[in-house]
């Protein structure tokens, strides 16, 4: 990464801007003071997750589940590791549609897990269903060359 990204804080949705060689050193919002990079993923709500789409610099994951569903759950701690090894390169989101079934609806989610890859404010592809580790990280890897 090179100049500024632009950054959504996880705890007071303001927009900042970063100079790109600080997003590994743990920035801080200039709001609130609350750390912009976290190790495990954003919990959205409707709301939320339309601002980190449209406003972050970076590529952003989300990971569309539900608590009634065992293959969501059986893939969060995936999610998770993945997320806390690959926190400076994109933004790991997830939204629960059981509490927030508009933002499922509009993104047309008909299975759950599905995650959805968006780049700029715009989806790039979407993965329905929950795979292994390895697995999953060898489609994050695919995606993210696919989008240099």
């Amino acid at each position: 990464m090179s100049g500024a990204v632009q950054l959504v804080c996880p705890s007071c949705s303001a927009i900042n801007r970063i100079p790109a060689e600080k997003v590994a050193h743990h920035p801080l919002c200039g709001k609130c003071r609350a750390p912009l990079i976290l190790s495990n993923p954003i919990e959205c709500s409707d709301d939320s997750l339309q601002r980190h789409i449209q406003h972050s610099g970076m590529p952003v994951l989300v990971d569309f589940w539900a608590p009634w569903c065992g293959p969501c759950v059986g893939f969060a701690p995936v999610y998770a590791e993945v997320a806390e090894s690959a926190q400076t390169q994109l933004r790991f989101l997830k939204l629960d549609t059981q509490a927030h079934p508009q933002s499922g609806a509009a993104f047309g989610i008909r299975s759950i897990p599905t995650l959805i890859l968006f780049h700029q404010g715009k989806e790039v592809t979407r993965l329905s269903g929950a795979l292994p580790k390895l697995q999953f990280q060898q489609w994050l890897v695919e995606q993210l060359q696919a989008l240099n």
